[in-house]
Order: C-alpha cells, then structure tokens, then sequence
C-alpha cells in the first residue's frame, strides 16, 4: 500500500498538472522549432565558443597559478606521462615520445658543449620533413633559443636574404640540403656556424650528426627554457608578403599554444592518428599539426612529401584517422584514378583550408563521411576563423558571440588603386553583406600583433591607421572576404602583390627582381591568372625588353628556374611593347589580370613554360586548349 503523502493526484488537480505537462512540451517544441528556424546553428555556435572559452580558462589557470606552459613543457609532460607511446611515425619507424625527448636532449646538449649558444639567441633550421627536424627544433627550444624555420624550396638570393634577415648565431642543415647551403656558404656572415645533418661534410660545416652520436640523453635543466613572458619569441616563420623577399614573422608562446589547440577544437582526441604530408617549415605543419598532436598526446604520421598515389594506403596501413590539407591536396586525390574500396579507411576527420567547394563535394562523394574542417589564418595574423558546422565552401561563421572573442571587419576597397576606400572624412567604410570586402582586425593588448624581425618597416607595411576613428590600428590580412546573410565568410581573393598558388604564396615582387636581372629585360609585371579547376591562381609575368635587345626565352627558364623555388617560376609570359601604370606609378595590373592568358583574347605575344623543352615556348591556341582542358599539367 502507498504510504501517506504519496496518493497520486486526483480531482481537477490530475488535469491542470496534465494540461501544464502538455503546455510544456508544446512550448519546448515550438522552442526548438523557432531556434531551428531562426537562428539553426545556435548549438553548433554554442559548443564551439564554449571551447573558446574552455582554451583561455585553462591558459588564464596557468598563469593565475604562476605557471607559463609552453609546447615544448607539453611535450615533457606526455614524455613523463606516456614515455612509450608513439609521437612520430616515419617510413615505417617508430619514434615514441620518450625517443623525440632523449634524441632532441642530445642535440641540445651538443650544443652546450660545443658552441656559444645562450638563450635567447636565434638558430635557423634548414630541414626537409623527417624525425631530426622536430628533434633539432625541440633540442634547441630547451635551451630557450629561438628557431628560424626556413622553407626548403627557396635557393641562391632569397635563402641568403632569409638568413641575414632573422640574424641566426648558428645554421642546420639537413643531409638532403647541404648543397643548397654550399652554394652561397662565401656569402654567409662569418659569425654564423654551420651544422650539417651529415658524417662527411665539407670544410667550413661541422657535423651535428658525428657529435650526436656521443652526446648525453640526459635531461636538460629547466631553467635553460622556463618561460618568462608568454609573449617571448618562441619561432620565426617566413611568409611571403606584399614587399617581395619573404619576411620572418615572429611567432612568440603564446600565438604556439594557440595554434595548438586548433586540432582539439575541431573534436580530435588523443586517440586519434594524424597523417602529416603539410611542410614542417609552415605553421600549419608546425603549430597546428606538431604542436596539435602535443596538446592531444596524439600520434603523428610524418611524410617526407605529399604523394597522391600513396595516400590512401598509407591511411589504412597506420590506421590514420585525421589528415591535415591544403585544397591542392584535396584536388590532386579527386584527379587520381578511381579504385575499389576508396571509402575503406578510418579517416574521420581533414583539417586544412583552402578548398574550392566543387572539390570539397567531390572529396566527400568519392572517399566517405569525412568531416572537413576548414580554417583560416594567416601565420603573422591576429584573427582566425574556424568552420566548425562544416558548411561546404565556408571558413567559418561569425555572430555577436564570436566578435566577443575574435573581433574583425571588412571594409570596402579599391581594386583599381589597389587601397581602401576612404570617405571625404579619410574614414573606411564597411561593406554590405554579399559583397567583398578586405578583412582586417583591431590591434590592441587582446589581440596583439609581433610584426617581423628585422626592418620594422615591413611590420609597419601590414598596418592600416585612422581606419573608423583617429589612432585606431588594425591589421590588414590582404585578403578579402565576403560575409552571406547567414554570417557564413567564404575567403575571395589576396589582393596586392601576393597571389596563391600550389598551396604558397608568391610574392609578385621578388619573382620580379629574379626575372629583372637579364640584361635584356626593361620592366617586368607579375600577377596571378585563374586557371580552371586548379587551385589559387598561375604565375604569369608581363615584360618589356630593353631598346635594340632581343627577347632570350632559353635564359629566362633558366633564370627562374635556378634562382626561384617551382612553384613560383611563371607559367605564362607576356611581352608588351609598353607598361600601364596607376596614378602613383605603381604597376597596373587590374586589366592583366582580368584578360588571363588566353591567345584569342590578347594580341601580345605569349608564352608558354615548356619543362621538357627547357624553356619558353609560343602559347598557341593548340595548347591554351589543352590546358583548360586538363591535358596539359601545370
């Protein structure tokens, strides 16, 4: 029998408790109903920013405690914690977290052993993908130096500029690069020592790789690293950008941890395997993937370079289960062959940017139920998107909460004069949603800006003042974007000098310089041209020849070719008899851009990059044809 006090209702109570109940549920499904008709990505914003927020709570943790954790005091963490557990696969071998630790102590203590290195001091590392990258980047980082990444394509004047411009006490180079150094070791500042990845080096180089092999394991006394300010430079990491030679932007502890935690944003977990094709030099290799596995305790699968035909099986043979990528990544996987069993894999996740949305829905048809995680960043910027709902063709959403965190605007630009647009009032203006618009973001002790090392003039360039109101300073990204009516960005175009191609950015200017110095060339104007179904845009270079010269088309393949990285050599050339400049004199490229490089459109000779034939040759309309038609690879 029921005790007292538990009689069920009776009387006209049972039925308003019932009306009540049903009143409720009513309302909560035209609750939900509502949200989903006006606001449907609520708990997709909501769990997102609630990951936001997650980040900074235990980071604002850290430093309330007097703690300053860094990547690297990560790493140590999980080399304590999980010692055998694997960090790094390569080529089939195994590199646990506790084998990165020793193997990266023995390269710091070579070091204190055996040259001047202090903390603080600068070392670049010249490495292509593999173990010893990560084991010299961490073994110089524990004695608190700050590491230059320098890219592994670039040669001869770009790569002597690199160098002197980030001012490193020392170099390192790996087995595979040596001759690259060779090449321009006269030029090199007599204060720089020379570390080479190899046994037998040349005189003048001293071998890292012979020191190892005697070095101690042991660990290196914290306080070679302790991290002081969260603000401290922790990298340099070069970036093509408006001004020509690529730039050093300053990647100090703070920006690092933030790039970490990129990986665990998007909802991947220690258990996951990340497949790693992207270059090490790059910070979406570096900070994003490295550094995303350290903050996980994940394991990584290293590739020396991306291959198409490999992909998938390496995949399925390590059990991936995340992969990082660039759009061209994607397209060259839709552009292979297609096979049985493409959707047999673990994969579950793909976190990169740049994707075109075609191959974005191509990629899904084809290989499965794979979550794309597209972002955007630049690595000097100071905003950065996330498209967690997985809108296809989208970097990210914003609303009221997002500007709470990630505060940003796009304002109205002049694609002829190649600036912003001011009012009568020197005042820039916001544009409408659906139009594009050039993305910049405030600068101030929230979201700060490091610059460059080097010139200062080159952080200054990347600068707009008086934007809304007098003494505002915001930094311009250089690219534009347009926001839709559902506060979804989609990313435009790069303005300026910069275009995007193969996954980088070329810096029209120095691609310029390069060309500029054969003798019979007068002026030199290059651009990007669309291409379809590819990626970004092709490099292609309007040029003039100087009076009574002819045009030499053998010496400019090899001139491109020996001083520029491939992805930077034009693929197309065109000769004007006269050069178009803006009212300020600056190049005009607005209408070279818009007539591409098609024969039937321009009356100006043109040209074609021909690898086999090792030079230049006529672009008739035979092999325009070919090439919009895919035959012809670029």
């Amino acid at each position: 029998m029921a005790g007292p006090g538990s009689e069920l209702p009776s009387g006209p109570v049972a039925p308003m408790l019932l009306s009540w109940l049903t009143g409720l549920g009513a309302g909560m499904v035209l609750l939900s109903f509502m949200q989903k008709l006006l606001y449907p990505y609520f708990w997709d914003d909501f769990w997102y920013l609630l990951k936001v927020v997650c980040c900074g709570f235990r980071m604002e943790m850290y430093r309330l405690k007097g703690e300053l954790v860094t990547v690297l005091d990560k790493f140590l963490m999980h080399a304590k914690k999980q010692p055998q557990k694997p960090f790094i696969i390569y080529e089939g071998d195994i590199y646990t977290y506790q084998d990165v630790d020793k193997r990266s102590s023995r390269v710091a203590h070579v070091f204190l052993n055996h040259s001047t290195l202090k903390r603080g001091d600068t070392v670049a590392l010249l490495m292509s993908n593999e173990p010893d990258f990560i084991h010299v980047w961490f073994g110089l980082a524990k004695l608190g130096c700050v590491v230059a990444f320098l890219n592994s394509n670039i040669r001869s004047v770009s790569l002597l500029h690199c160098i002197r411009s980030c001012e490193p006490r020392a170099l390192v180079v790996g087995a595979d690069l040596l001759g690259t150094i060779e090449e321009i070791l006269p030029s090199l500042p007599g204060d720089i020592s020379v570390w080479a990845m190899k046994e037998s080096v040349p005189q003048g180089i001293i071998s890292l790789k012979e020191k190892l092999s005697t070095a101690s394991d042991s660990q290196v006394p914290h306080s070679h690293h302790v991290a002081s300010n969260l603000k401290a430079p922790y990298l340099y990491i070069f970036t093509s950008g408006t001004t020509g030679l690529p730039k050093a932007a300053v990647i100090c502890q703070l920006q690092a941890m933030k790039g970490s935690a990129g990986l665990w944003a998007f909802g991947c977990t220690s258990n996951d395997i990340i497949y790693l094709t992207l270059p090490l030099y790059h910070s979406a290799g570096s900070l994003l993937g490295i550094g995303g596995c350290i903050e996980l305790g994940a394991t990584c699968v290293l590739k020396k370079k991306f291959s198409a035909s490999q992909f998938w099986n390496d995949c399925k043979k390590y059990n991936v289960t995340v992969f990082q990528y660039i759009g061209e990544l994607c397209r060259y996987l839709c552009k292979q062959p297609k096979r049985e069993g493409e959707k047999d894999h673990r994969v579950r996740l793909a976190v990169g940017n740049g994707i075109r949305s075609d191959v974005w829905r191509e990629f899904l048809h084809r290989f499965g139920n794979i979550k794309m995680c597209e972002l955007y960043g630049a690595t000097e910027g100071n905003i950065c998107f996330m498209n967690h709902t997985g809108k296809i063709g989208s970097v990210g959403r914003a609303n009221f909460l997002h500007k709470l965190f990630f505060t940003f605007d796009l304002i109205k630009y002049d694609f002829q004069k190649d600036e912003p647009i001011r009012n009568e009032h020197g005042w820039c203006s916001h544009v409408k949603k659906g139009e594009p618009g050039l993305l910049i973001s405030p600068v101030n002790a929230k979201n700060p800006f490091f610059g460059y090392a080097g010139n200062r003039k080159h952080t200054e360039k990347k600068l707009l003042c008086d934007v809304f109101k007098k003494g505002d300073v915001y930094f311009n990204t250089g690219d534009l974007m347009v926001q839709d009516q559902e506060n979804f960005l989609y990313f435009w175009d790069r303005i300026g000098d910069t275009f995007r191609w193969k996954g980088e950015n070329i810096a029209t200017t120095e691609v310029a310089d390069i060309i500029g110095m054969l003798d019979f060339i007068q002026d030199t104007n290059v651009y990007g041209v669309a291409v379809p179904d590819y990626e970004g845009k092709a490099g292609m270079a309007s040029i003039t020849l100087k009076p009574n010269t002819s045009l030499d088309l053998e010496k400019v393949y090899e001139q491109v070719v020996t001083f520029l990285p491939a992805y930077a050599c034009p693929q197309f050339l065109r000769i004007q008899e006269k050069m178009e400049t803006t009212g300020t004199f600056k190049l005009q490229k607005f209408r070279l851009v818009e007539e591409g490089f098609s024969p039937l459109k321009i009356s100006d000779p043109l040209y074609f990059m021909d690898k086999l034939k090792k030079s230049y040759i006529p672009l008739t309309k035979e092999i325009y044809d070919q090439i919009i038609l895919g035959k012809i690879k670029l």
